[in-house]
């Protein structure tokens, strides 16, 4: 008679092979998402903010006169913007500011309130436009520039600007690859009245 089995010695190598492939895969999928997570990241926070940059840039390209007669910019520094624009489709212009915090863009929209409209006192609705973002002091996120085409000067004399421009740097974290990413957008503000 040919039996053929394994060994208790056969089997308990077979086991100890098995365990070592199973834990070295393990390992190699644990290093592998762990690697990509941070890409996975970084390419949700760029897409987040090239959203919020596209719709920053229609709403600033639509700017209008508010609903208390308000010029269409009321301020204009390099890491903040307020301006009136209708920006949900109802008859009201609201008041739009964006500005970095803490490495956060956000948008803050007032709408007016009261028989003789007002931004004062209104209820704001505050939303997160981009994380993560490391613009330096020498990439400024708002730029402006008057109707010749020329970039203005702080502070800016927001009857001046005819249009803007804005770069955000976005990189989750600055000590790993890849490297940071830059998005840019401009507009021209349309319902100006600009003397040439």
């Amino acid at each position: 008679m040919n039996n053929r089995a394994f060994t208790l010695i056969e089997t308990v190598v077979v086991i100890g092979v098995t365990a070592l492939i199973a834990v070295t895969l393990g390992t190699l999928l644990a290093y592998f998402y762990k690697t990509n997570a941070y890409t996975l990241e970084q390419s949700t926070a760029v897409a987040q903010a090239r959203r919020g940059i596209e719709d920053a840039m229609r709403y600033v390209r639509e700017a209008s006169y508010g609903n208390d007669g308000s010029y269409p910019v009321a301020n204009a520094g390099t890491s903040t913007i307020t301006f009136y624009a209708n920006i949900n489709s109802d008859p009201a212009i609201e008041q739009v500011t964006y500005t970095l915090q803490n490495g956060t863009l956000y948008r803050v929209v007032a709408e007016p309130a009261g028989v003789m409209p007002s931004y004062a006192g209104a209820t704001l609705a505050t939303t997160t436009v981009a994380t993560s973002v490391v613009n330096d002091p020498l990439t400024p996120v708002f730029r402006y520039f008057d109707n010749t085409g020329t970039e203005l000067s702080a502070p800016v004399d927001v009857s001046k600007i005819a249009s803007v421009e804005t770069t955000v740097v976005i990189d989750t974290d600055v000590n790993r690859a890849p490297v940071s990413f830059t998005l840019s957008g401009g507009a021209t503000l349309r319902n100006l009245k600009i003397q040439l």
